[in-house]
C-alpha cells in the first residue's frame, strides 16, 4: 500500500525579509492552499453544535447561537503547513479555547493534560492542553472579516497557529479531555504527536 506521507515537498528560496519569519524548511505563499483528508462537509447552522467532554463522561454543549454569544477576539498570526508553505499575517475571528474551557467548567466539565479534537467527516487530532490554553488557540469562525469559508474549515475550525496547520482541525465539532496523549488521524499515520514547525516536527521520530 502506498504511504499517505510524502517527503518530496518542494518550495522556493525566501527573500531576506520573509526568511526571519519562516520556520526551517518553509517557504512563503500569498495563496491559501486548500488541503483536506476528505470531502468538505456542509452542516446547516441549525443542526451544528459543539461539545466539550471530560474524562469522566461529563459534557457541555453549545448550539451555533450559543457559541456566537460567547466573547470573540480578532487574531492576526502567521500559519505554517507541514507541506512547507507558510502564510504571514492571517486575520481570524473566534472564541478563545480558554473561554470555552472556563464555560465548560461552569457546566461541570473538568480539564485534563491532553485533548482530542473531533470533526465532521471523522477527522481527529491530538494536542497537549498547554498548546491550546494561555491565549494560544481559538475556535475560529471568521477569516479576513468574513464568515469562515467551508473549504477552510467553516463554520468553525480549531486555530492553533504556533503548530503545523494540520493541528488546526477543520469543521471541528468537539473537544474531549484525555489523561494521556492519544494519536489522531494523521498522527496514527506517522505524523508527529505535537508538530512544532520551529523544530521541524513533521513525522514520528523527528526531534
Amino acid at each position: 500500500m502506498t504511504s499517505p506521507i510524502s517527503r518530496g515537498f518542494h518550495g522556493r528560496r525566501p527573500d531576506a525579509g520573509a526568511a526571519v519569519k519562516l520556520p526551517p524548511g518553509q517557504y512563503e505563499t500569498h495563496d491559501f492552499p486548500v488541503l483536506s483528508a476528505g470531502p468538505t462537509p456542509h452542516t446547516p447552522l441549525s443542526e451544528w453544535d459543539f461539545t466539550l467532554g471530560s474524562v469522566d463522561g461529563a459534557s457541555a454543549r453549545w448550539s451555533w447561537a450559543e457559541l456566537e454569544a460567547l466573547p470573540h477576539e480578532t487574531i492576526t498570526r502567521d500559519i505554517h503547513c507541514v507541506t512547507k508553505w507558510s502564510k504571514f499575517d492571517t486575520m481570524w475571528n473566534g472564541i478563545s479555547i480558554d473561554t470555552i474551557i472556563e464555560a465548560g467548567k461552569a457546566k461541570g466539565v473538568a480539564s485534563a493534560p491532553f485533548i482530542v479534537a473531533s470533526c465532521d467527516g471523522g477527522y481527529t487530532t491530538n494536542l497537549p492542553l498547554a498548546d491550546v490554553t494561555g491565549g494560544k488557540a481559538w475556535l475560529a469562525v471568521g477569516y479576513n472579516g468574513k464568515p469562515l469559508p467551508a473549504e477552510h474549515g467553516g463554520p468553525v475550525r480549531l486555530l492553533v497557529p504556533h503548530l503545523y496547520f494540520w493541528k488546526s482541525a477543520k469543521w471541528i465539532r468537539g473537544i474531549r479531555f484525555h489523561d494521556r496523549d492519544e494519536p489522531g488521524f494523521w498522527e496514527e499515520l506517522g505524523y508527529h504527536m505535537r508538530g512544532d514547525p520551529w523544530k521541524e516536527q513533521r513525522y514520528t521520530g523527528d526531534a
